[in-house]
Order: C-alpha cells, then sequence, then structure tokens
C-alpha cells in the first residue's frame, strides 16, 4: 500500500485489488485453485500471469509475483481483503449496513447515511451497503464497524415477548 501511495497508483491498486478479492469470493474454483497444495507455486505463477498480465497493475502484479515466489499464493484472498481495510482507514471511509423490510428510496439513504455521521464524525465518509431482510416486518437494523442499532418491529416484537414471559 504504502509503495501505490507513493508511485500514486493507490486507487488503480485498490481496483485490482477488488478485482482479486471479488474474483476469490464469487469463483469458488479460482480460490480452490490458489489454495491447492499439489499445484507447484512455479505453476500457479505461470497461470496468474497468464490470468493477470498487463490487466492488472505493473505494482500489483509485481507483489502477485513475490507472494507465488514465496509459495505463499494461498493467503492472496486475505492479504487483498487486509488491502481493502487499510485503503478504507487511509481515506477514512467506514462501510455503513443497514437493513430493512424495504428497498431505500434515495431520501432514507441520505437520513441512514446522516444517522451513520453521528456515530463515526464528520471527518470520515459513509458507504452505504443496503440489505432487504422481509422477516423485519418493519424499522431497520444499522451496523456501523462493531455496533449495531436495531429499530426492527421483529425485534420489538421479541422483547414484548420476552416481558410476557417473565411475567
Amino acid at each position: 500500500m504504502g509503495l501505490s501511495i507513493e508511485k500514486k497508483k493507490l486507487e488503480d491498486v485498490k481496483k485490482d485489488m477488488e478485482m482479486i478479492y471479488s474474483m476469490c469470493k464469487k469463483v469458488r474454483s479460482f480460490h480452490l485453485f490458489l489454495k491447492n497444495p499439489i499445484i507447484h507455486s512455479y505453476q500457479k505463477s505461470n497461470i496468474l500471469k497468464k490470468i493477470f498480465e498487463n490487466k492488472i497493475e505493473e505494482i500489483t502484479f509485481k507483489f502477485i509475483e513475490i507472494v507465488t515466489r514465496k509459495s505463499r499464493e494461498n493467503i492472496l484472498p486475505d492479504i487483498a481483503g487486509e488491502f481493502l481495510v487499510q485503503y478504507r482507514l487511509y481515506r477514512k471511509i467506514e462501510i455503513v449496513e443497514v437493513t430493512t423490510s424495504i428497498k431505500l428510496d434515495k431520501s432514507m439513504k441520505t437520513e441512514f447515511e446522516n444517522l451513520a455521521e453521528k456515530y463515526i464524525g464528520k471527518d470520515w465518509k459513509v458507504q452505504l451497503v443496503e440489505k432487504t431482510d422481509k422477516g423485519l416486518i418493519g424499522g431497520y437494523i444499522l451496523k456501523i464497524g462493531d455496533r449495531q442499532i436495531d429499530d426492527s418491529v421483529s425485534s420489538k416484537l421479541r422483547e414484548v415477548k420476552k416481558r410476557l414471559i417473565v411475567s
């Protein structure tokens, strides 16, 4: 990451790492290929070269070569994931997950972003990840880092049920 900042290629390297991370998560055969102990590292290096050469930044490509030379290609998904975490910290971006029973419109998204800003501070940017869950009935669940605000109808019904059982 430091080298990509120094070379003013941080955004390009971030895109490469997003692509690698996404490939590992979505393409099971690629992920299994990286973790396969039977395939030698030099073979993996040749295959990765064919996949990525001239498609990603030179810094990223050289990094992948070093990782495979050291026989650490099995941790490439973890490296890409951690790079993205460090990128968000560097850029002061907080991923905020909101779960509702309906799809949010633009004004509702803005309200959730404003609510999240109260918790994380104005100097951080909010990256809103939207999920829908019909089981919530209504309301929302907002996850900011390791904090969770549960203001859903289903959680309130569970609370009422607990009180009735205890009484």
